[in-house]
């Protein structure tokens, strides 16, 4: 069985990961730009584990200004084959309070100011996402929330996430308008970020925190901002103790023989090889270097 190594991308609130044997914070160059700060690396379990802060140390990237490619890529050079998102998000669903976690299998992306691939003219590349989240690591997830008190809050095994481009907040008919397509929570980060992980043949997978409901609440105008700092503080502490669990158990588990994640650009790539661009070409050295210098 393959040895496999976990990126760890924090959302609001998570900023590191208690723990780690050897931990150090260390610079990652991309030729894609900076990414959103140092990564936290150490290990736990005979398992390596690369920590992200996606909006970086102090929260100073929004989540227009992140630099998703970069992020991405900067974990790939790490040797990352697996990735667990934490995000806040506020709930669509009266069933989905504040405290639940949703382990995310579906996502409607309706952001529109950020770049989305690695691929682009010069070499062109196609990867499927019917499925953009990896099940195999939704089951280690859903393990380790079993593990946990029903004090901690609940949790929903599916669910669609909507990622907005903010930094405002959804308009009410907006937020009608995703309740109506049947989505279940929305959040402004994890687009292009699960897009740009399948095309670095990353499995991938959310935990979706629900911090608050979205502005169609009837009661949403009662809950206040600290009550909403309380639930992400709570969620911040539960989400450290999944991390953990899913940490000691990654390399317990064989990976899935249909994940096909690992694999994903095998047909992906649509330039012929004399037509590549060498510029592009070499920036694609750690996302698609497997099968652009076979």
């Amino acid at each position: 069985m393959a040895k496999k190594s976990l990126g760890v991308i924090g959302g609001s609130g998570l900023y590191d990961i208690d723990g780690l044997e050897g931990a150090h914070w260390k610079m990652v160059d991309s030729p894609w730009g900076a990414p959103s700060d140092q990564i936290f690396a150490g290990s736990m379990a005979g398992t390596d584990v690369f920590f992200l802060p996606r909006h970086g140390r102090g929260h100073v990237q929004s989540p227009s200004s992140i630099n998703y490619r970069a992020n991405i890529d900067a974990l790939k050079r790490c040797g990352v084959t697996d990735i667990i998102s934490l995000s806040a998000v506020g709930s669509l669903r009266e069933e989905m309070p504040p405290g639940d976690f949703v382990l995310v299998d579906q996502f409607i992306d309706r952001t529109f100011a950020r770049e989305k691939s690695f691929f682009g003219p010069g070499c062109v590349g196609h990867v499927p996402l019917s499925h953009p989240t990896s099940a195999w690591l939704m089951d280690i997830l859903e393990d380790g929330l079993r593990t946990q008190s029903d004090a901690d809050g609940g949790y929903h095994r599916g669910g669609t996430y909507v990622v907005m481009e903010g930094p405002q907040f959804s308009t009410l008919a907006e937020s009608e308008l995703y309740r109506s397509w049947g989505a279940h929570v929305i959040g402004m980060t994890n687009m292009p970020e699960a897009k740009l992980a399948r095309e670095a043949e990353i499995r991938y997978a959310t935990v979706a925190m629900v911090t608050d409901y979205d502005c169609w609440h009837p009661d949403h105008d009662s809950v206040d901002v600290a009550l909403v700092v309380r639930t992400m503080q709570k969620n911040a502490a539960r989400a450290k103790d999944l991390t953990k669990f899913v940490i000691e158990n990654l390399n317990k588990r064989d990976t899935e023989p249909t994940c096909g994640t690992d694999r994903c650009l095998d047909m992906a790539i649509m330039t012929a090889p004399d037509a590549r661009d060498p510029a592009l070409v070499a920036k694609l050295d750690a996302v698609a270097g497997r099968v652009l210098t076979a």
